[in-house]
């Protein structure tokens, strides 16, 4: 429902699945697997980098895509974050986005046209590892606003 609070669901492999890959810890030296994200950069150059974002309200009013390329989000700090996904394709709904809790020290792998809003994150400024292209944000990027916001309430 938009506009009122919304509890976030907790982040599963099998819960992420339509939206993309929820990346868990495992040992090192693993081999890749069916669990692993498989990532597609190929539109462009790949960036990885820290992104600072400031406090901000745990509130949704707009939903952003990526329809050329993964995305790939983590905590730099090890801190639970909350994001809004909606599956790719038609522009969503309120009703269709899903608000998730990420626990800290766990990653998200976004499918191409995954629409998605945060992350989102409580308490003062928060960095995040963010794999994406290097001109993702100028030449692939669609957003949406709500037509009301929705409230996370963690």
């Amino acid at each position: 429902m938009s506009g009122a609070p919304r509890t976030p669901r907790p982040a599963t492999p099998e819960a992420i699945a339509p939206f993309g890959t929820l990346i868990e810890p495992r040992e090192d030296g693993t081999p890749f697997g069916p669990d692993d994200a498989a990532l597609d950069l190929s539109a462009g150059t790949p960036r990885l980098y820290i992104m600072r974002l400031p406090a901000r309200p745990l509130v949704i009013a707009a939903i952003t895509r990526h329809a050329r390329v993964t995305q790939c989000l983590a905590s730099a700090t090890g801190r639970d974050w909350f994001i809004g996904l909606a599956a790719p394709g038609t522009e969503p709904s309120a009703e269709t986005i899903a608000v998730f809790r990420i626990p800290g020290g766990r990653a998200l792998a976004l499918r191409k046209g995954c629409w998605h809003a945060g992350p989102f994150f409580e308490g003062e400024e928060a960095d995040f590892l963010n794999l994406e292209l290097s001109d993702t944000n100028e030449t692939d990027h669609d957003t949406v606003r709500l037509p009301a916001p929705i409230v996370i309430a963690p």
